[in-house]
């Protein structure tokens, strides 16, 4: 039997059975919904959203095959392939990012993993510093890092690295084949050595069954501590890619994904990502009701289309909401006291 009430204070726990994650999920979604903003509001100003700007500094030729990915070099898409872009390209993005709003700026480079010892990972570091200047939180996803790599990223600046999970252990190798599901762990632990915060969610809409779905939330969940940002991305299909006619997810499972993960990881920034150019406004405001707190804004998510920072701005208008700022950012794990009161309990 689930207490909803005690879910509702927002303790974080990390020992939820897929069980008890399938049992919050199913709720009714005016109950899941409504359980999951009370969650929210203990950690985080109920009309504030963080805006991240995500960057793709090397473009292409990647030796995964995640089957999702335009930038597999096992696919022929339409993405065009380009090295590492020079500093002063990446802190010009940085800077209009800035100035569009967003407090984290993100940079991808599609590597399996960075060269060491590389003249491109000393000019990846020599980026993260500059933007560092600029008074941004700076998040890099770069692949598969070994501990010395997270120290170095760790000593030049870098406050989140990205590295999802994808899906459950379970449907993995339906996705990918060319590394393990330990090797994104073994990434995780890395990062959380040197010191950096955790980005690491994954992708809905590939094809998973819901139990897929509940068994990536309880892998998350596990994570102790809880990743600092979780980002839940829509499948964008792309042509040329093993998934580009993938039958389309409901949105409500989106919905539930969302809020299920803000009730089981409570401090959690919980980041609408890849996905929302597929997706009504009323969807994405239906998404914000259910906990998320972040998307990524600009034009373009690495290679796949975006709404826009001029969209964005419109619809937060409409919602009544607003930018978080940077000043803001440290104090979001301190639990905040305007919860709403939640009086059921469910079977």
């Amino acid at each position: 039997m689930l207490n909803l009430e005690q879910l509702a204070l927002g303790e974080p726990r990390y020992d939820f059975t897929r069980e008890e994650i399938q049992a919050i999920y199913d709720l009714p979604i005016t109950t899941l919904v409504y359980l999951a903003q009370s969650v929210h509001r203990r950690y985080y100003a109920q009309d504030e959203i963080q805006m991240s700007t995500l960057l793709s500094i090397k473009t292409g030729g990647c030796k995964e095959n995640c089957s999702y990915c335009p930038q597999s070099a096992h696919y022929t898409t339409a993405v065009e392939s380009h090295g590492l872009l020079p500093v002063a390209d990446i802190i010009a993005a940085a800077q209009r990012a800035k100035e569009n709003g967003s407090s984290r700026f993100c940079m991808g480079a599609a590597w399996r993993n960075p060269p060491k010892k590389s003249k491109q990972f000393d000019q990846v570091l020599e980026a993260v510093r500059e933007v560092r200047k600029l008074g941004m939180e700076v998040c890099t996803t770069l692949g598969m890092l070994d501990e010395e790599q997270a120290h170095e990223l760790a000593d030049a600046g870098v406050h989140a690295y990205n590295h999802n999970l994808d899906t459950s252990p379970e449907y993995y190798g339906d996705i990918i084949s060319t590394r393990v599901y330990d090797d994104r762990l073994s990434t995780i632990k890395n990062v959380r050595k040197a010191g950096m915060t955790v980005c690491c969610g994954g992708i809905v809409g590939m094809g998973e069954s819901k139990s897929d779905r509940i068994g990536l939330l309880e892998q998350l969940n596990h994570l102790a501590p809880h990743p600092e940002s979780v980002p839940v991305n829509l499948l964008v299909k792309i042509e040329g890619t093993p998934l580009a006619n993938e039958k389309d997810l409901d949105v409500f499972e989106l919905v539930r994904t969302i809020a299920t993960a803000c009730i089981i990881m409570p401090a959690s920034r919980i980041r609408m990502s890849a996905g929302r150019t597929q997706m009504s406004d009323e969807a994405q405001a239906l998404c914000f009701m259910a906990g998320a707190s972040s998307i990524f804004t600009g034009d373009k998510l690495l290679t796949t289309p975006n709404p826009g920072d001029d969209h964005d701005r419109e619809l937060f208008l409409r919602l009544g909401m607003k930018p978080v700022e940077l000043a803001s950012e440290p104090s979001q794990r301190q639990t905040r006291s305007s919860a709403m009161p939640i009086s059921v309990s469910a079977h």
